[in-house]
């Protein structure tokens, strides 16, 4: 994994990300959307396992669903997103390209 994939992955997961694991991923999945899907989908799932709210009367309230909502978004946001790695494998190209163009014949 190159500088600009791991810069790219902690800009989407944040700072405090594991940066060993990230690489593991991405030996694994050759790809920084894939190692970001599952990282997320991981997140999304550990939340899912655990109550979302949890209220003691009096004492205090813990909500999560906030949380949740935001790891969907963010999945969802994935999607249009263009890690570095899927612009150097040649990804949707933004270059213009040029022709001249020449007389074949000339009928009357």
């Amino acid at each position: 994994m190159d500088v600009a994939v791991r810069a790219w992955l902690l800009a989407q997961l944040g700072p405090t990300t594991d940066t060993a694991d990230l690489d593991a991923r991405y030996a694994r999945l050759t790809s920084a959307r894939a190692v970001a899907n599952e990282v997320l989908a991981e997140r999304r799932a550990k939340l899912l396992a655990e109550p979302l709210r949890m209220t003691v009367d009096g004492v205090v309230t813990i909500d999560q669903s906030n949380n949740l909502a935001g790891l969907e978004r963010q999945i969802t946001a994935l999607v249009d997103l263009v890690p570095p790695d899927e612009l150097a494998d040649g990804g949707d190209s933004t270059d213009l390209v040029t022709a001249p163009l020449l007389r074949t014949h000339q009928s009357r």
